[in-house]
Order: C-alpha cells, then structure tokens, then sequence
C-alpha cells in the first residue's frame, strides 16, 4: 500500500548519484515516486545524467499538475535545476516566470502552509534563486560553488566549520550539501515527512 506521492523535479545534466538513490530509496520506503520537468509539448523527453551513464525519461509536465497533488517534492542536484529556470520570453523588470518557476511559487505557498515538504540537494536551491522572494529569510545548505547565488537572492546558509552544513532543516524545507551526504538526506527527509 502506498503512502503517498513524491515527485522529483528534474532536467538534462542531473546528478547520477542522487538519482539512483531516489529510485531505490522511494518505492522501498512505500512511496510513489516520478519524475518532473518541463516538456516543451512533448508527450515526454528523455534526458541524460551528468556522466551520461543514466538516463530518465519523464512522462509528466509542470504545467500539467499542481505541487498538492504530491506528498512532497524533491528537487535533484547537478545542473538540472539551473536549466529549468530558463525563461523563454523574459521581459525587463519582471521576475523569472519560466513554467517551473511558476511551480516552485506554488509549491513554496503550500510547503509554508503546511501541505506539503520540499527537499533540495547540491545546486538545485538554483531554481529558487531564480525568483528570491522563495529563498529570502530561509536558512539553507547548498554545494559550496552557488553559496554565493544563494546568499545574495537572501538565503541564509548554515554552517558547520569552514564548510557548509551538511543537511538544514527550516520548517518544511529541508536541504543537503551534495551528493556525498545523499544517503543521510533520504533518511533525514523520511522521518520530516513521516512525524
């Protein structure tokens, strides 16, 4: 019997080791678990890991499903993330409207509500970077190489050391430095969302 639904966005250039443990992990803890991106139209799109070993085909769009449809969202590192913030259209004086963009807006809205949890790995707090308001005030851990994308749309990140803390907790957001502490995001992710 299933305990719910998570999805996991993603994009061309996602981290492979992230990846194969979301699919592992997931089903054998008894949940649904999919793939999300933006499709272009396309019924569905194929795209390749970083290492171009893995690769995930993904059937559902963004614009075609809301963020409550799901128990939680997942969000993979690599540079998935920073492809999906791109805007077809930009206009001056307007924030990134690209359609996961619009998604992640709605997510965050839930996520505050108490509807749902949201999880980052490694580069994927570039998606919200892409619109600050989503990441102003909220503490953070991120890959050291966007600390700074990060800090300056008005996250705060945590520290442990000379180094970014492993995994942070900020109410219904929960985020990981990279892909080295993936196993211990998953377990810290499930007893969050199971309490």
């Amino acid at each position: 019997m299933s305990k719910g639904k998570i999805c996991c966005l993603t994009e061309s250039h996602f981290d492979e080791t992230e990846f194969r443990v979301f699919n592992e992990f997931w089903p054998k803890n008894d949940y649904e678990f999919e793939y999300l991106s933006y499709l272009w139209n396309q019924p569905s799109i194929t795209f390749k890991g970083n290492d171009y070993t893995s690769d995930c085909t993904v059937t559902q769009c963004v614009t075609k499903v809301e963020p409550t449809d799901y128990k939680a969202i997942l969000m993979i590192g690599g540079y998935a993330m920073d492809r999906l913030r791109y805007e077809e259209h930009p206009k001056e004086g307007q924030l990134n409207n690209s359609p996961a963009v619009q998604f992640l807006r709605k997510a965050v809205k839930a996520m505050d509500e108490g509807k749902l949890k949201i999880g980052t790995i490694c580069h994927s707090l570039w998606l919200f970077c892409a619109y600050p308001p989503l990441i102003k005030g909220r503490k953070v851990t991120c890959a050291h190489n966007i600390m700074y994308d990060v800090m300056n749309a008005g996250g705060i990140v945590v520290y442990d050391g000379e180094q970014n803390k492993d995994i942070v907790i900020d109410g219904n957001l929960i985020t990981g430095r990279h892909p080295g502490v993936v196993d211990q995001f998953v377990e810290v992710f499930i007893k969050e969302l199971e309490k």
